[in-house]
């Protein structure tokens, strides 16, 4: 099998994942191209994958002038132009690997299925939780009917202090204005795909949702505390969100985002990390007092078809970063997280001396913020655009649509007052 050549659009964190799989396993997929806007990332990604000068692109729309080259893209360009830039990616004859979320909304998300359909292209969205071990054994014993019919299912995300500072309070998913997608959208659509990919052929009905910004506000920030906690703050060495504890104390945590304006400086030099959280970097700025207008936590409660119920849960601010999930059937249960990677599998055991039986399987994976699904997505794309095979975990974009409908309905519901709203698919 030759390579499928790729092209990356948007030559961020995430696409630069799924494109190492052409340098781990090069028989699979080859980088041919490059589109971003930014010279020096250009410049960067066309020598680590060896592309030709004229294969570098500022947009889309310089690329989709040539000649066609490629065969797949994997757009990882931000949430809110992810539409504008894939449809022209289809119209141009590639099969695109999409990040996630692939919409902001409902027209739009329909706007894309419908090009899709039209264009007769495959549009594979990275859900990648699906190819972590922990959901996937859930999903094929699930499938097996091991616990028998579904009736509740819930899932939480804990999104630690520190993720929620960087994403959500700071960074690039702190204002909807900006990115134009709420924190549900942008954190949780991973869940909520997740939910109703578990839940199979049972599809959703209603969505009800409430939630809020309750811990970063103006009215929370410490006393006298500053304005950028470098400069003007007294706290800077007391404060759980001081800028200084989190990111010069932990530079290569979050590293990715937080020095991002330091690529063509070197970012290892301690005192320009400083000088960039003193003057004009946004994670310098109070967490209480910066721009964040997305919700802090949300709790989302969804009817499925058959009468089964479903919840979700996102809260941030928590100690550790942490995704749990239980499920009740007529049988059984099957309840876990996602860091620990054991799956235990609770039977009703009626038998003198007993009440329940429980196995635990262990498919933990080490050093992996995704459960070890990232590549697996990757391979499993190639798959899916040169064989025309779909695995268990595979989500094409009309897949994907429940989940996407599922948040936006949500963020509906919780900006008025918890109103139940139905799914219209």
């Amino acid at each position: 099998m030759n390579p499928l050549k790729t092209i990356i659009v948007g030559g961020g964190h995430r696409s630069l994942i799924y494109a190492s799989l052409a340098e781990i396993k090069p028989e699979k997929m080859q980088i041919v191209g490059i589109v971003d806007p930014d010279p020096i990332r250009r410049k960067y990604i066309s020598e680590r994958f060896n592309i030709a000068s004229e294969h570098c692109f500022e947009s889309v729309e310089e690329l989709v002038k040539v000649p066609r080259f490629a065969d797949a893209a994997i757009n990882g360009t931000m949430d809110n132009i992810h539409v504008k830039t894939t449809i022209p990616l289809l119209e141009y004859g590639l099969d695109v690997l999409l990040e996630k979320p692939f919409a902001v909304n409902e027209k739009e998300a329909r706007e894309l299925v419908a090009a899709a359909n039209k264009y007769g292209r495959k549009v594979m969205i990275c859900f990648v939780l699906r190819y972590a071990p922990f959901y996937r054994k859930i999903k094929e014993e699930l499938h097996k009917g091991t616990i028998g019919d579904i009736i509740n299912i819930q899932l939480s995300e804990y999104v630690s202090y520190h993720h929620m500072s960087t994403s959500h309070v700071r960074g690039k998913w702190n204002n909807y204005e900006k990115c134009h997608a709420s924190m549900l959208l942008a954190k949780c659509s991973h869940d909520m795909d997740i939910m109703m990919w578990l839940m199979g052929e049972d599809k959703p009905v209603a969505v009800s949702s409430f939630g809020c910004n309750k811990q970063f506000v103006l009215g929370n920030a410490p006393e006298n505390a500053g304005t950028r906690c470098m400069v003007d703050c007294p706290l800077v060495d007391e404060c759980l969100y001081s800028a200084k504890r989190l990111y010069i104390d932990h530079p290569d945590r979050w590293s990715f985002y937080v020095w991002a304006d330091l690529e063509d400086r070197g970012i290892d030099d301690i005192e320009e990390k400083i000088k960039l959280l003193k003057t004009d970097s946004p994670y310098g700025i109070c967490a209480y007092k910066s721009d964040n207008n997305v919700v802090d936590h949300q709790s989302v409660l969804v009817n499925f078809q058959s009468g089964a119920t479903g919840t979700h849960n996102m809260v941030g601010g928590a100690s550790k970063g942490l995704r749990k999930l239980h499920i009740t059937g007529t049988k059984g249960e099957i309840y876990g997280n996602l860091e620990d990677g054991k799956v235990t599998i609770s039977m009703i055991d009626p038998r003198p001396e007993h009440e329940f039986s429980e196995t635990v399987i262990d498919v933990s994976v080490k050093d992996d913020s995704h459960g070890g699904g990232d590549l697996l997505l990757a391979e499993d794309f190639v798959d899916y655009v040169v064989n025309d095979e779909m695995s268990i975990s595979c989500t094409s974009i009309q897949d994907s649509l429940r989940g996407h409908l599922a948040v936006f309905l949500a963020d509906e519901s919780r900006e008025n007052g918890g109103q139940v709203l139905p799914v219209i698919l």
